[in-house]
């Protein structure tokens, strides 16, 4: 059976993309499924919440257990001592079911968001400037 060409493609964008890309495609991915969880939640939709906030979950567990402690030193130990907090506010929504969790790790991956998005455009602008010169 052929394979979607829609999932083909986004498979080799994923494959084919640039380490700091697929790590600002994760934190999309976690605020995308905090979000719906948080709708999920407010209309009450007890499973789609709980999907949703496993999608979001897995992916702040990946971004944890990603971390180099060794090479990252103070700044991995910050965002190890983020995604925890992440964690623990999707565990609290989970067995709540109360949205105020969920707004406080989608205020963190939004800010940590933000953050590497504006070191990975410096680090491509410092990258085209050398290219430039060669």
């Amino acid at each position: 059976m052929a394979a979607n060409p829609y999932q083909k493609y986004k498979q080799t964008s994923i494959t084919s993309a640039p380490r700091e890309q697929i790590l600002l495609m994760l934190y999309e991915g976690a605020i995308k499924f905090t979000k719906l969880a948080m709708q999920a939640a407010e209309q009450k939709k007890v499973a789609e919440r709980g999907t949703n906030l496993m999608r979001a979950y897995d992916i702040i567990m990946e971004l944890q257990v990603s971390l180099d402690h060794k090479v990252g030193g103070d700044i991995a130990k910050q965002l190890d001592q983020l995604y925890t907090f992440i964690l623990d506010q999707y565990t609290k929504a989970n067995v709540s079911g109360e949205v105020e969790p969920l707004k406080n790790a989608l205020k963190v991956i939004e800010n940590l968001y933000e953050g590497w998005k504006g070191a990975v455009e410096k680090y491509k602008k410092e990258q085209d400037a050398k290219g430039g010169t060669a």
